[in-house]
């Protein structure tokens, strides 16, 4: 792929995530209602997409509970602000083993393993226009945490999403799995207009220099669609060389919670960043509607509750 900088990229913002950042930030937000008017405030911010992630709105804790997701979406969707909603799929993978010289059993508190059905039940009942596909599984920076995506349970999870009509979105943490990514597409599993989400400097995947982010972007087959991200001081570093590279934008609170050394973001803001930094490169960004023609989505209606 020829290095063409991209003048016209769309932003994603990543309204919350599954980490533990709830408690290192306030403006992370935990309930449906926090989680929506965040992403309604990002998408006035000039974000195209919002990629959304659940949390027990007590505690903050990363769940999966299809109830959550519904009044999520739904309040998204009774907003009076266009925006493409993109919902993850990538809970229910979680394998924390014990100690290393006692791996089995798993530890129970933090496994959290679920077949592809129950994985892609609140994709099911929301149809958003994208929802995430983790296109491998990988050790994280946890001593004993692995994300567990097998071969099987990708091709199982991509055909659903592909007979649904929501836009995968294939998350590659690493070269393997941008491999594998192709051969989901050669196999017919993913059609045409491919997404992927470049996830830089993540422990224990891909590292966040331009070496390594270069080496996935020139082994991006040139009809794909990419955007790319980095965490933490990184993040908005990457907002131009995604856009130098010819890619698309994320940003958000799942991967950073800072604006500036010392100053808490919020995801608005952190949009708006972006947005200078593009504007600074000569860049405007996409329309929710231009991206919904580029990429071949479909918006839904409300949900029937």
């Amino acid at each position: 792929m020829s290095l063409t900088p991209n003048l016209n990229p769309f932003i994603t913002c990543a309204v919350t995530g599954s980490g533990a950042s709830q408690d290192r930030s306030p403006h992370v937000p935990r309930s449906p209602e926090q989680i929506a008017k965040s992403a309604i405030d990002a998408a006035k911010a000039g974000a195209a997409i919002v990629h959304c992630h659940v949390r027990e709105p007590d505690t903050g804790a990363p769940c999966r509970r299809p109830e959550l997701f519904r009044e999520l979406v739904d309040r998204i969707r009774d907003s009076d602000t266009d925006v493409i909603i993109n919902l993850t799929a990538g809970m229910g993978g979680d394998i924390v083993f014990g100690d290393v010289e006692s791996p089995l059993p798993v530890n129970q508190s933090g496994t959290d393993m679920a077949g592809a059905t129950e994985r892609m039940l609140h994709v099911t009942e929301c149809l958003p226009e994208i929802c995430t596909l983790d296109c491998g599984t990988m050790n994280f920076a946890e001593a004993d945490y692995v994300m567990t995506n097998t071969p099987g349970m990708l091709r199982a999870m991509g055909q659903m999403m592909t007979d649904l009509g929501v836009r995968p979105e294939i998350e590659v943490f690493e070269t393997g799995h941008l491999w594998f990514a192709k051969q989901l597409v050669s196999e017919g599993i993913i059609e045409d207009p491919v997404m992927i989400q470049m996830c830089m400097g993540i422990p224990w995947g891909a590292p966040n220099d331009l070496n390594t982010f270069m080496a996935m972007v020139n082994n991006t087959p040139p009809n794909w669609t990419f955007s790319a991200f980095s965490i933490g001081r990184n993040q908005m570093p990457f907002v131009a060389a995604a856009a130098l590279a010819g890619g698309n934008i994320r940003v958000g609170l799942e991967d950073n919670i800072w604006l500036r050394k010392g100053e808490l973001a919020t995801n608005a803001q952190l949009v708006e960043k972006a947005d200078a930094i593009l504007g600074n490169l000569g860049a405007t960004l996409m329309t929710p509607a231009e991206v919904r023609e580029k990429l071949q989505l479909e918006k839904r209606a409300l949900l029937s509750m």
